[in-house]
């Protein structure tokens, strides 16, 4: 309940600044609620990491992203970026020029103000044009679209979707609706939300920075940042949260054959690097699971990273049961090869059961 008591501080200062926040928030609310008032009062304690891999193996996220303007850092680091010393001594400099421009020096306050004027000017109106916020979301989801066809995964585990039927879609878009006309039981098919805010950026050569947070129903926060110009600043997000959300989760499950086989992931992370084939064997004997076989390392490193799978990377090592070790990089006459061979080297691994 504290959790949902802290984002609701935060989602009326939002409120006041775009009407559309406030359905947003709301849905967040019956998110959350929802999701917290299915599970018994000796339950809540008990949410693992794991369950975004269990839970949210696909995440469905609200289309709407509002964004929030925030602190021109720009103008910030321009006023308070230089000292008082450092402002005089380019002032001074600037009346020079002048002077040397055979400017009178009767007008060179009136000039120096006007130029003064005329920047800020530009900078207001650059600043005040409306758009930005919707212009940021349709490129964050172009971007991650791209990077989806481009790397064509079986199975895209994350979206922008939209639970309610076309009709109701268009009738939102002519005329949004109020907080109190959401529909719980379409809301409820999501799995969370996502906003964020941008700034100018303290280089004052027109790029933005830039966040987005994503909130999903079970508890799990993400949060990404990126500065660029706007038309290419969310290509860098797109490619984070595709590789957050489509990456291989541990643990997960995946059919090879007729068998199931568990990605275990190594103690503390999902693939880990030992100093010697049996100091990893031992640590997967700890999690109760084992090293790969050849086939098992190969084939998933055929399914690739984005579909369940884990890329064997060449240029490194993997453990192997027995003190062997598979060198994609040496297949001739077998990438599996004694450990003998490779002394002082790390090696990579993850366990399965």
């Amino acid at each position: 309940m504290l959790y949902i008591c802290s984002m609701s501080d935060f989602l009326t200062k939002i409120e006041n600044n775009m009407f559309r926040t406030k359905a947003l928030w709301v849905v967040v609310a019956i998110l959350l609620t929802g999701h917290v008032g299915a599970q018994p009062k000796s339950d809540l304690t008990k949410v693992k990491v794991s369950d975004l891999a269990q839970e949210h193996a696909i995440v469905n996220i609200w289309p709407q992203i509002p964004f929030v303007r925030g602190k021109d850092l720009c103008q910030y680091h321009d006023a308070y970026g230089r000292t008082k010393r450092e402002q005089m001594v380019e002032l001074t400099q600037t009346v020079r020029g002048l002077l040397r421009e055979g400017v009178d020096s009767r007008n060179m306050v009136a000039l120096l103000n006007t130029m003064d004027e005329q920047l800020n000017q530009q900078k207001s109106v650059a600043g005040s044009s409306p758009g930005m916020d919707i212009f940021l979301a349709g490129t964050l989801k172009a971007s991650l679209d791209r990077v989806y066809r481009e790397r064509n995964p079986q199975t895209r585990r994350f979206a922008f979707f939209n639970p309610s039927p076309l009709n109701e879609l268009m009738r939102q878009k002519r005329s949004p609706l109020s907080p109190s006309e959401w529909d719980p039981f379409l809301i409820r098919g999501l799995s969370g939300v996502a906003y964020g805010t941008y700034s100018y950026a303290p280089s004052c050569k027109g790029d933005l920075l830039v966040t987005v947070h994503i909130d999903l129903a079970c508890g799990h926060t993400y949060h990404f940042q990126a500065q660029g110009f706007p038309e290419h600043v969310m290509q860098n997000i797109g490619l984070d949260i595709f590789e957050t959300f489509q990456r291989t989760q541990f643990p997960s499950k995946l059919k090879i054959g007729n068998q199931q086989l568990e990605l275990v992931g190594a103690p503390g992370s999902g693939v880990g690097s030992a100093p010697s084939p049996k100091s990893a064997e031992m640590a997967c004997k700890a999690m109760k699971a084992r090293l790969p076989t050849q086939d098992e390392y190969e084939y998933l490193s055929n399914v690739g990273d984005w579909n369940g799978g884990i890329t064997c990377a060449r240029g490194k090592l993997w453990a192997m049961a027995n003190n062997m070790v598979m060198a994609p990089d040496l297949p001739n006459p077998s990438p599996v090869r004694s450990v003998a061979e490779f002394p002082g080297k790390e090696f990579s691994y993850y366990c399965v059961r």
